[in-house]
C-alpha cells in the first residue's frame, strides 16, 4: 500500500482540567496515548503506541478509527438493491475493517475545537474500496470532566450504503506493555455471542450461560482464555461479537475491565448493539514498544469495539447497516476512568 506523501503526520493534544491527556495524530485518525491515572494518582499511558513512522508501516489497526466497514465481510463482496458490490480482500478472501486503505489508512483533516475536543473528518469517494456512494465522515473525540474518552460518529452518504464505525486502541490497563492483560478482569454486558467459522458469524447467535464467553460476573480474561473450545481455538483468544443487552437509554453499559495492581477501572458505554471484544491474538513480537525496551507480544492489549454485527451486509437476521441517500448515521461511544481501592485480602 502506497501512502499518499501530499500529507504529513501531525500530532494533537487534548487535556481535560483533570489531568488526563490525549495525543491522536491526523494519519487514521488513531489515539497514539491516552494518560489516565492509577489508585496513587500516577498519570501513565494505557494505550498500546507505536513510534510515529511505524504507523505507516503495516500493523494490526493500532489506536485507529475503523470504516467503512469495521470488522468483516464475507467474501469481500454484499448485494444492496439487488446490485453486488466487490469490496477490497484483505484477509483472505474476506474484508477486513474496510479493506486495504480503509479510514485507518488515511489522513484525515482535524480541527482543534478547544483543549479537549477535536473534530476529524474525512470524505470518502464512491467505490473506495467497493463501497458504494460519497460517504462524508465526522468523529469527535472529547475529553469530559468525568474522565470520559467521547467519541461521537457522524456519516451522510449520497446514495445507499452500508457503513459500521468503531475506534480500535488496545488497551492495557497496566501501562506496562511487557505484561500480559490476561489478568485484567472483564465484564461483559450481554447474554449471547456470535460464534464463526472462517472469522465470519455463522449466523447464530448462542448464549454465553455458563460458558467461557460468560463474562456476565466479572472474571479474568485468562481464567478460560486457553481452554480447548472450538471458538477459542480457532481464533487464538477472544476475538468474537457479543451481542449487548440493550435498555431504554440511549447509551447502555457494555463493558468494564480492571486491573487490580493499577486500581484503574474502564466502563465502556454505547449506541451501539454489538461489541467485539478482542485479545490482541494477532500480536508477534514484531512491533516494537517506544521508548522502552521489549515488543509487544500476544495479548500485550486487549480491544472493546463497539459496532454493528460482522457481516451484517450479508445477513439480513442481525441489526441493519443500510444508511439511506441523504441518511444521517450517527453513533456514539464511551470510554469512562476510574480508580477502585486496593481490597484486603
Amino acid at each position: 500500500m502506497s501512502i499518499n506523501t501530499e500529507f504529513k503526520t501531525e500530532t494533537y493534544l487534548l487535556k481535560n482540567a483533570n489531568g488526563l491527556k490525549l495525543h491522536l495524530i491526523n494519519y487514521g485518525g488513531r489515539i497514539t496515548n491516552l494518560e489516565v491515572p492509577d489508585r496513587n494518582g500516577n498519570f501513565e499511558n494505557v494505550v498500546l503506541h507505536l513510534n510515529t513512522k511505524d504507523y505507516l508501516k503495516s500493523n494490526p489497526f493500532i489506536g485507529a478509527l475503523i470504516g467503512r466497514y469495521a470488522n468483516r465481510i464475507a467474501n469481500a463482496c454484499f448485494k444492496l438493491n439487488g446490485q453486488s458490490f466487490r469490496i477490497n480482500n484483505n484477509e483472505g478472501t474476506n474484508c477486513l475493517h474496510g479493506g486495504i486503505g480503509g479510514f485507518d489508512a488515511v489522513f484525515w483533516t482535524v480541527k482543534k475545537l478547544s483543549d479537549t475536543k477535536v473534530l476529524l473528518t474525512y470524505d470518502s469517494p464512491h467505490l473506495e474500496m467497493g463501497f458504494p456512494g460519497n460517504l462524508k465522515v465526522k468523529v469527535y473525540y472529547e475529553l469530559t470532566n468525568a474522565n470520559e474518552l467521547k467519541i461521537d460518529y457522524y456519516a451522510v452518504s449520497d446514495q445507499e450504503t452500508v457503513i459500521n464505525l468503531t475506534q480500535h486502541s488496545y488497551f492495557n490497563l497496566t501501562a506496562d506493555f511487557n505484561k500480559k492483560i490476561t489478568d485484567h478482569e472483564v465484564f461483559i454486558n450481554a447474554d449471547a455471542f456470535l460464534p464463526t467459522s472462517g472469522n465470519i458469524p455463522t449466523g447464530e447467535i448462542r448464549p454465553v450461560k455458563d460458558g467461557v464467553f460468560d463474562f456476565r460476573i466479572p472474571k479474568r480474561i485468562g481464567l478460560a482464555i486457553d481452554v480447548n473450545d472450538d471458538q477459542l481455538n480457532t481464533a487464538g483468544g477472544y476475538d468474537h461479537c457479543f451481542v449487548l443487552n440493550r435498555d431504554h437509554s440511549d447509551l447502555t453499559l457494555a463493558a468494564t475491565a480492571y486491573d487490580e495492581g493499577s486500581g484503574r477501572f474502564l466502563e465502556v458505554f454505547t449506541t451501539e448493539p454489538g461489541m467485539q471484544f478482542y485479545t490482541g491474538n494477532s500480536l508477534d513480537g514484531s512491533l516494537k514498544i517506544p521508548n522502552e525496551p521489549g515488543n509487544y507480544e500476544k495479548r500485550s492489549g486487549f480491544c472493546f469495539e463497539t459496532q454493528h454485527f460482522p457481516d451484517s451486509p450479508n445477513q439480513p437476521a442481525f441489526p441493519s447497516v443500510v444508511i439511506k441517500a441523504g441518511e444521517e448515521f450517527s453513533s456514539t461511544t464511551v470510554y469512562q476512568f476510574s480508580v477502585k481501592a486496593r481490597e484486603d485480602k
